[in-house]
């Protein structure tokens, strides 16, 4: 069978580029030996977020009397981790099946089975050779759990984690970045003694240190133990050793750096440090085959991984406009939650670029006072004179959404005097970036 593409891997990177393949008119195959989402759908983003949005409700209600809601006994509540994984499950399921049918509506043939690369031109799945103009490898990446002074069944991945329908009381989360904030953060608000054990020297290494700042200060005041520049040296009985302190831990979560998942192949790739190695344009070593997602090492996000994934296709289709990781959005699904877009405070100055900062906080906004939300701000970063905005960051409820706006200005070369100038709905969180624009603009518009 011959096909215009052979994509590898049905994650956030692999279904969105065989669906936009089939979109387009190419004829297209998408191998996946797993599930449909890969590790985002089935075992990240959705089901943590979908748990996170139970923790949310859970403290809210402990919470229930101060917004006059009477009859709410906090000391009866307690937080059902099985109920809220069915809940997470039913809505992984519902989206996969979603997946499978825009699929099978744009033509695309699902093959399921682990594919081997044979040539340049060529896949094998279970004894099937497929033949195809060109080739994608969406495979995604893993956390390495490798080489942890740890008891094998005292380490959980996420995706470990996921599958339990009781927890120990105490637990310990060993990484960096998003996915580690998230995870303590979740445990202790449903309930669970734990401690984030950061093993560099920065807690959030790829966000602004204001960001991280921020997220810290709500970790530990949340009651989450935390401890930076703090490596496992070691476990004895129920507790995790680190910096000579022994700390409680029924089991381990990993959160640390990923690595890629490698597909088979009888051709040289070019994997460097763990990922597939990659031009400007995502192609491999190998003409024909390209890469998108973490399998590339580049990014971890999933909405990075589809807009390389839709990169390709647009590019096979002979469309050749660049393509900018600085533009993409990064947040942190936390509570609050954090987000960012462009470059950070830190990397303008290391490349000389001037700059001015506008501030305002949620906590002169009206509708996060109704809310109650009112841990958080926004900061603009803008070119002196040009008024082009560089960059933004957000710690708000609902910051992963809010930092659209300043994507679409970002992506549309838009200044601070855009902001100023565009009217915002009353009453409405978004109202920050209108004040903090203002704040910059210091002459009548």
């Amino acid at each position: 069978m011959a096909y215009d593409l052979i994509v590898i891997g049905g994650g956030p990177a692999g279904y969105v580029a065989a669906l936009r393949a089939g979109q387009v008119g190419f004829r297209t195959a998408l191998v996946e030996r797993e599930a449909l989402g890969g590790m985002c759908l089935n075992w990240g983003c959705i089901p943590t977020k979908a748990l996170m949005e139970s923790a949310r409700l859970y403290q809210r209600m402990r919470n229930a009397a101060a917004w006059g809601i009477k009859g709410v006994a906090p000391e009866t509540l307690s937080f059902d981790w099985a109920a809220a994984i069915t809940r997470a499950e039913g809505i992984v399921q519902k989206l996969e099946r979603n997946i499978a049918s825009l699929l099978k509506k744009h033509g695309v043939e699902r093959i399921e089975g682990e594919a081997t690369i044979k040539a340049a031109d060529m896949v094998e799945v279970d004894g099937r050779l497929l033949q195809a103009k060109a080739i994608l490898i969406a495979t995604g990446s893993r956390f390495d759990t490798s080489g942890l002074p740890l008891p094998a069944e005292r380490v959980w991945t996420p995706k470990d984690l996921l599958r339990q329908t009781s927890l120990p009381g105490t637990l310990a989360v060993l990484g960096q970045g998003g996915a580690a904030v998230e995870l303590a953060q979740l445990l202790r608000l449903t309930g669970h003694e734990v401690a984030l054990l950061c093993p560099d020297d920065r807690l959030l290494p790829e966000m602004d240190p204001l960001l991280e700042a921020a997220l810290a200060e709500r970790l530990r005041g949340d009651g989450v133990r935390l401890e930076i520049s703090s490596p496992i040296e070691g476990y004895d009985g129920d507790h995790v050793i680190v910096a000579g302190h022994h700390i409680r831990a029924g089991a381990v979560i990993v959160a640390t750096k990923r690595v890629g998942v490698l597909p088979k192949s009888d051709v040289s790739l070019g994997a460097e440090n763990g990922f597939l190695w990659t031009d400007a344009n995502l192609e491999t070593k190998v003409a024909g085959i390209y890469a998108a997602g973490d399998v590339t090492g580049r990014s971890s996000l999933a909405h990075a991984a589809s807009a390389q994934g839709l990169y390709v296709v647009n590019r096979l289709k002979g469309h050749r406009a660049p393509i900018s990781l600085e533009r993409y959005p990064r947040n942190v699904y936390a509570m609050p939650e954090a987000a960012q877009i462009g470059l950070t405070e830190p990397e303008l100055k290391s490349r000389g670029i001037a700059y001015k900062a506008s501030f305002f906080p949620l906590s002169a906004n009206g509708k996060a006072l109704a809310e109650g939300q009112t841990d958080g701000f926004v900061r603009i970063l803008a070119a002196p004179g040009t008024g082009e905005v560089l960059g933004a960051q957000i710690i708000a409820d609902q910051a992963s959404d809010m930092i659209a706006e300043a994507a679409v200005m970002m992506r549309m070369e838009g200044t601070i005097f855009d902001l100023a100038q565009t009217v915002h709905a009353h009453p409405t969180v978004s109202e920050v970036f209108l004040e903090a624009s203002l704040a910059a603009v210091e002459w009548p518009l």
